[in-house]
């Protein structure tokens, strides 16, 4: 019983954190609340699981800032608690001028 919590402990201090930021212009990173933000689900180790998010449609026309795609410590948890099973990541938006879409 020791190795197997010794074992998740060590999986759980291993899993991070991860992203992927895109800026449209030089600007540094934004921490202001996204205008778009949704959770999307992947299957194995996210190998299967494909989605196409247009951010014309949701900015609305008004010009993006700035697009994540982020696996969260929850969603590295649950990966690692389905061994891999189950793989969410989120998706989020920021518009110009738009908040809270």
């Amino acid at each position: 019983m020791k190795k197997l919590s010794g074992m998740l402990c060590a999986c759980l201090l291993l899993s991070a954190c991860g992203s992927v930021t895109i800026r449209t212009d030089n600007q540094r990173e934004t921490s202001d609340m996204p205008s778009y933000d949704k959770s999307f689900n992947y299957w194995w180790w996210g190998l299967k699981g494909e989605y196409d998010l247009n951010v014309r449609e949701v900015c609305s026309g008004n010009s993006v800032t700035q697009m994540q795609s982020i696996a969260s410590f929850s969603d590295a948890a649950l990966t690692i608690l389905t061994l891999g099973i189950y793989a969410p990541r989120s998706a989020r938006v920021w518009c110009e001028g738009v908040h809270d879409v």
